[in-house]
């Protein structure tokens, strides 16, 4: 069990907040195999990150403090697996994520791939892999005189290993599937999270290439193909439809434009790139790994909301500059789960350096996230760093070496470099370069949770403030509000009840097209890709919708993830803050007599029956609950559980003999659905009537609950309401999978819990 978190035991505690200690102890303090605490203090784990990077050096008593000057005061945040990683004796991975081999269209090439990712996943790497090199569904295979099965087929099968697999032991694996857009089988990958159930562990994305968006401008036709052959030839524009209704429709797949990132990757000389890591900021070669790390702006503004707020260049350099120093570092100081992996990120040492606290260092320098100056500032912020990141790693392979696969002629003939300022073209003849590609804009929820809960990555606030419920050690639940960093520097210099700004802007304040103009300002000085999600609303037009993938295609991006609130993935949670919200538990129940003996039962019962759906199951399951009168109060005996499924007999009659027996015991019964309802399936739950049920046993206690209301023995709430400062009705999130409070939002590609810092990228 965890140890307790003590505040006073250390300085940094006395000055973040509490959720941020909290993300802390539970993802990236070091601790021993019992869970005793290693790490006393956050001051320690950087200490400990800092010197087991410094080790690298010939000089390791030189870099130590400087690396810890980096990290402390949450400056340079590197990815989590660093922080958590870096300087234990754990067997895991400091990458983040890979891109798998390419797949060869043989059978036991396919499984021996599908080893590979198992393992790779064993260690905590999230995967990427590009579907499109396996023949479609229906295409003979010679030799055994049978047809394929269709990369589909595949997929599920490493789904179900992904769900098999637990990742670093403590969090499910993460996948991305590419396909391209003239496979024969694009259409069924586009619909195929339309089944329930279906590659739940998978991103899915579809690689679009610029013959295919050009055939879609001109209305033309379009081959699917596969090994020279065309199996089918339909419109361009037709295919483009169901792509993005069905984004439109379930939030998948996204949109990566292929062409565009291998035209302006650096390596392009001796790479082909055809997939992404999970959340689509990495596209990455076969068996190329993502090493992430991430400036914090909103740590760097100086005199903040007054009108010479502002970033130092000079310091930004500096801090850019020890941040590629360590991320180079950290390619020698890891473990890779396969050989493969090491070999493919020593010869080409690429890193992935980033920014988060955007949206915060925007607020604080006086400018509206989404407006023309906001997307100014923030692509000439990404170009210092982008700067920055090259002369330091021209000075690195001035010292260390360039990286192996470096050819000068062909280096300098790439267009990214060629957009680059003179003088850094001329360190990078003059030296050569230590890292392939330095940038890249990567989801950073949890970590930027941890550094005091700053905005994530370049990301709007989601919500200003909120309010959480936090569980205690007697079972007892309190309530604390958690604001966002810029907020409460804001209400720390001007008061808390000082009106806000009207730069202080939330995800529901803006427009798609603002989101786009970001994600396009900053992608102009970003080596690799971005990861950031387009939230638009609901009640966007399929033509509107349709428009946000042209915007950001013609205005310079590599990819687009869009989130629509929709029926499939489910809805956002409406806050709706009432006087007494924050003392009224989540049901109020009537207190009944009981004994504690088992109470007779009456040879006749009334009752009612409940009807259950339940993805994945054929048969509608059925729900009894049957009552007694007790002192003058109705109240549940019995429950009884029936489907034709005979698929889990056992533990259903299990269930319903326990429940019954706690039943007939008499006395307070109402926790009987709350504990039911905190189960959760490891392989996930589903959205029911507008809310998300994270089992099937928790759909069985909403039942009890539910019949128990009826009976007027409680009262319904809609559990865990959370109040905003932003506005009375701003949505906060799904159900967490992990915390059981609305909280989870989609990000930078990636789901992630406002809470608890839970994230899920697959």
């Amino acid at each position: 069990m965890d140890m307790p978190i003590s505040p006073a035991s250390f300085a940094v505690a006395e000055q973040i907040a509490p959720i941020s200690l909290q993300i802390w102890d539970a993802k990236y303090r070091l601790k021993d195999a019992g869970g005793t605490p290693i790490d006393i203090s956050i001051e320690e784990s950087w200490r400990r990150v800092a010197r087991a990077l410094a080790e690298i050096e010939a000089e390791p008593s030189r870099w130590e403090p400087l690396f810890y000057t980096a990290l402390a005061d949450f400056r340079f945040l590197p990815a989590g697996r660093i922080l958590s990683g870096a300087g234990s004796d754990r067997r895991v991975t400091l990458f983040n994520c890979f891109v798998m081999g390419d797949i060869e269209d043989d059978l036991g090439q396919i499984f021996s791939h599908l080893r590979e990712a198992a393992l790779t996943m064993q260690q905590g790497g999230g995967i990427g892999y590009d579907f499109s090199s396996l023949r479609p569904k229906g295409a003979p295979v010679r030799g055994v005189g049978a047809d394929a099965s269709g990369p589909l087929s595949f997929m599920d099968v490493w789904d179900s290993m992904c769900r098999t697999i637990m990742s670093a032991g403590a969090r499910r694996g993460a996948m991305m599937a590419t396909l391209r857009c003239d496979h024969p089988d694009i259409e069924d990958f586009i619909t195929a999270k339309r089944e329930p159930g279906r590659l739940r562990n998978f991103n899915l994305s579809v690689l679009v290439t610029d013959p295919f968006m050009a055939a879609v401008a001109a209305d033309g036709n379009w081959d699917l193909t596969f090994g020279g052959r065309i199996y089918r030839t339909v419109r361009a524009r037709a295919l483009w439809d169901k792509l993005t209704r069905a984004t439109y429709d379930y939030a998948e797949p996204g949109v990566i434009f292929i062409d565009r990132i291998n035209c302006r990757n650096n390596l392009a000389y001796c790479e082909t790139i055809h997939a992404t890591n999970p959340c689509g900021e990495q596209p990455l070669p076969a068996y190329g790994a993502c090493l992430l790390g991430s400036i914090n702006l909103a740590r760097l503004v100086h005199n903040p909301f007054e009108p010479d707020a502002h970033i130092d260049e000079q310091e930004l350099v500096q801090l850019v500059g020890i941040a590629v120093r360590m991320m180079d570092n950290t390619i020698e100081a890891s473990g890779f789960p396969l050989d493969a992996q090491r070999r493919e990120a020593h010869a080409k040492r690429r890193i992935g350096l980033g920014m988060t606290g955007v949206a915060d260092a925007l607020m604080m320098t006086g400018l509206r996230y989404g407006s023309e100056e906001a997307a100014a500032q923030a692509s000439a912020w990404a170009r210092q760093i982008e700067r920055a990141a090259y002369l330091a790693s021209t000075k690195l392979a001035s010292e260390k070496g360039a990286f192996p696969l470096f050819d000068r002629d062909l280096y300098l003939a790439g267009e990214t470099i060629k957009g680059l300022d003179p003088d850094v073209r001329a360190e990078v003849t003059k030296n050569g370069i230590r890292n392939a590609l330095l940038t890249s804009i990567a989801p950073t929820g949890t970590i930027s949770l941890f550094a005091d809960n700053v905005s994530s990555g370049i990301e709007p606030v989601f919500a200003l403030a909120y309010t959480r419920k936090v569980l205690q050690a007697d079972g007892t639940r309190r309530e604390e509000e958690v604001s966002d960093y810029a907020l409460r520097l804001f209400r720390e210099r001007f008061g808390a009840d000082a009106p806000l700004p009207d730069y202080f802007v939330t995800a529901q304040d803006l427009t798609p097209a603002e989101h786009v103009r970001m994600q396009a300002a900053v992608q102009r000085h970003v080596d690799s890709a971005i990861s950031k999600t387009v939230n638009v609303p609901e009640n966007i037009s399929f033509e509107a919708f349709q428009d946000v993938y042209l915007d950001a295609y013609r205005s310079g991006c590599k990819g687009c993830t869009t989130y629509r609130p929709n029926a499939i993935t489910g809805s956002v949670l409406e806050v709706r803050p009432t006087e007494n919200s924050a003392t009224q538990p989540s049901a109020s129940t009537t207190p009944l007599s009981g004994h504690g003996e088992l109470l007779a039962r009456n040879e006749k019962l009334t009752g009612a029956t409940y009807k259950l759906r339940w993805p994945g199951s054929e048969h509608a399951i059925y729900v009894t609950l049957n009552d007694i009168e007790q002192d003058g109060i109705r109240r549940p005996f019995e429950i009884f559980i029936n489907s034709k499924n005979l698929e889990h007999y056992a533990w259903v009659v299990a269930l319903t003999r326990m429940i019954s027996a706690v039943f007939r015991r008499g006395g307070e019964v109402a926790f009987v659905a709350e504990e039911l309802k905190q189960v959760f399936d490891p392989l996930g739950g589903h959205w029911t009537e507008g809310r998300y049920v994270p089992s099937l046993v928790a759909a069985i206690g909403d039942v009890i609950e539910r019949h128990m209301a009826e009976l007027g023995l409680l009262t319904r709430a809609d559990a865990l309401v959370s109040k905003t400062v932003s506005s009375p009705s701003a949505p906060l999130g799904k159900i967490c999978p992990k915390c059981s409070q609305p909280g989870v939002i989609q990000e930078e590609g990636c789901l992630s819990c406002l809470n608890c810092g839970w994230s899920k990228c697959g």
